[in-house]
């Protein structure tokens, strides 16, 4: 799948394990990965109130499920991303930049009040382009 990671003049660059856009020649099949959070397969929750742990555990999950379908995380264009806390950006990115190569998806951050449980400091969707 050839995916090409875009970068305008006309914009910022990124200050993140990101590309401003990514276009994908989609000939394969479309992965969306719900929601990942920091529980591991046990359902214990990695990490609690480590970020830098959750995001390496939430990395591993959006990896697995995208293994499960037949890709690897080269094939994810996009990344939606939910923080507790935007303080975190650095440390998520560092974790980040283990697991996304270049050409890098696409990607929004978000502060939120809230996640599914309260130990919970990352959740990260995606969509995958599997040839």
């Amino acid at each position: 799948m050839p995916k090409t990671q875009l970068t305008s003049a006309a914009l910022r660059s990124p200050n993140g394990v990101f590309s401003q856009a990514t276009t994908i020649e989609a000939t394969g099949r479309l992965v969306f990965v719900s929601g990942m959070t920091a529980r591991r397969p046990d359902g214990s929750i990695a990490g609690v109130g480590d970020i830098t742990e959750q995001t390496r555990q939430v990395c591993e999950n959006v990896q697995a499920a995208v293994r499960e379908a037949g890709g690897t995380l080269d094939d994810v264009c996009r990344v939606d991303v939910y923080v507790r806390n935007m303080e975190d950006f650095a440390k998520i990115h560092e974790v980040r930049a283990q697991y996304f190569h270049e050409p890098l998806p696409a990607s929004t951050m978000v502060e939120v009040s809230k996640l599914a449980h309260p130990d919970y400091l990352i959740e990260i969707s995606a969509i995958a382009v599997i040839a």
